[in-house]
């Protein structure tokens, strides 16, 4: 008897769905007893316009937005259109770093949506610091735990993702991070179908049958062009890569002026391996001329490792079905006793201030919220720990500001947020040196710190540090 009733309960429950999901989408109940985007489902996604798989947001959910150049930009704006025709409230929409306009963060959108950043993009910091959105403290690496842990509980994921492969996985390509865990959490999965986004092999595949909703959305990825590196950039890349970075060593580099500048420095380089939460196009001239190898690697050898990447559409192509190259979860790639077990981990990232007892702002201008945590204490603790003993924990930066302040500061701004502590720094570089702060007391830092600041600080710094200290900076 209870065998048949479960039958007949089951058959009710699947006619139910199907013709339900004719109409419109509906939340998912598929699961039995896994979560697991891998995993092949007998169920068919429904293909449909934007405008019709948005429909299905309301008043008061919650909406994951993946992130950097997987943003998925057809889903975007066709939401903000739905939220305004429909005269909806209350919708938080929650990522880390996103490219695009961001609609919803429009003054025209207050009340109707709320962002809350986990990682700041341009698109956001104009409405985080005028108190129409909202930013989350957090290591990348625990962002993921946001969703495992239900502290975050998404409604609605809006995705891009390559289409289909003969066996119905479709990838997230550029963009891992803590999409996956979003993806795994969230009640209704949306995603745009972009030929142009790279397929990468990872963490990153989801099958399709675990969409409610696909639609096409051929569109060029936003690009990340090389900036054109300063004399000061060049000058510190190169310092880095003949003093700090030695063959066999596993890198975590990030993206921007600094990275791209100790990259373009490494080519006399051997065996180097990658394993970073982000990377972009300077990886491309070291895999092709031998200097990466990821030989010497513990976790993952052979393979490039990383989690979310941004570029140009030669870094896409390069990324694209490539083996070589691992996009993993962020709770993965981040986690301090995986990075630490790889050999000779040189992590290399950059600030916005310093103080002369090495406290370390990179999240904000005072006030002003500017970025975020990212993985910068992630990947300088795991090379302080690195298990061979031969890790380099890098923070590098110019002297000077864009204003032509001291980045090396007496104090730093008032309301500005400490991300790496003062326990944490090990290395600080900048176009004049480097300062190594490990085991020194304050006084020490100072002298150290005030040595590489630019020449024009350099007196001003000094007498700071005096009346800080009450006693003169020394080695």
């Amino acid at each position: 008897m209870g065998i048949a009733f479960n039958r007949i309960n089951f058959t009710f429950r699947s006619f139910l769905r199907q013709n339900l999901l004719s109409s419109r989408i509906i939340k998912r109940t598929f699961y039995g007893y896994s979560k697991e985007p891998f995993q092949p489902l007998n169920r068919e996604p429904k293909w449909m316009s934007a405008e019709e798989a948005v429909q299905i947001i309301k008043s008061g959910d919650t909406v994951f937005l993946q992130g950097i150049a997987a943003t998925p930009r057809k889903l975007v704006p066709a939401m903000v259109e739905h939220a305004k025709k429909e005269k909806l409230k209350n919708i938080t929409v929650c990522h880390i770093h996103t490219e695009g306009a961001a609609e919803y963060n429009h003054p025209d959108c207050e009340g109707i949506f709320r962002s809350n950043s986990f990682f700041v993009g341009g698109n956001c910091r104009e409405a985080i610091n005028s108190g129409r959105g909202d930013f989350v403290p957090i290591f990348l690496g625990e962002i993921p735990f946001l969703f495992h842990r239900e502290i975050v509980k998404p409604d609605v994921a809006l995705v891009q993702v390559t289409p289909p492969d003969n066996h119905g996985y479709c990838s997230l390509g550029s963009s891992v991070d803590c999409t996956r865990a979003a993806v795994q959490h969230s009640k209704v999965i949306i995603g745009q179908v972009n030929p142009r986004l790279p397929r990468t092999f990872g963490d990153g595949l989801i099958h399709k049958s675990h969409f409610d909703a696909l639609v096409e959305g051929q569109l060029e990825l936003p690009e990340l062009k090389p900036p054109k590196l300063t004399d000061v950039e060049v000058t510190i890349g190169k310092l880095i890569a003949d003093n700090l970075v030695v063959d066999g060593a596993t890198l975590q580099m990030g993206i921007g002026s600094i990275p791209d500048a100790v990259l373009a420095s490494l080519k006399g380089h051997k065996d180097l391996g990658v394993h970073s939460e982000m990377f972009s196009d300077g990886v491309v001239d070291l895999v092709e001329s031998g200097c990466i190898t990821n030989h010497q690697k513990k976790i993952q050898p052979g393979k490039i490792v990383g989690s979310l990447t941004f570029g140009t559409r030669r870094f896409y192509d390069f990324m694209d079905n490539n083996p070589f190259i691992m996009m993993m979860g962020a709770e993965y790639v981040n986690s301090i006793p995986v990075i630490a077990s790889n050999p000779k981990v040189t992590a290399i990232n950059s600030c916005i201030e310093i103080d002369l007892t090495g406290q370390v702002v990179s999240d904000s201008i005072g006030t002003r919220i500017y970025s975020g945590f990212g993985g910068q204490v992630d990947f300088l603790r795991g090379a302080a720990v690195c298990h061979d003993g031969l890790g380099k924990p890098i923070l590098a930066m110019p002297s000077l500001s864009s204003k032509g302040d001291s980045k090396i500061t007496p104090f730093i701004k008032q309301g500005a947020g400490v991300v790496t502590t003062r326990a944490h720094v090990h290395y600080v570089m900048t176009e004049y040196g480097i300062a190594f702060l490990f085991g020194k007391n304050i006084r020490q830092r100072a002298h150290a710190l005030i040595e590489i600041a630019h020449p024009t600080h350099r007196e001003s710094l000094e007498k700071a540090a005096f009346e800080r200290l009450k006693c003169m900076p020394s080695p």
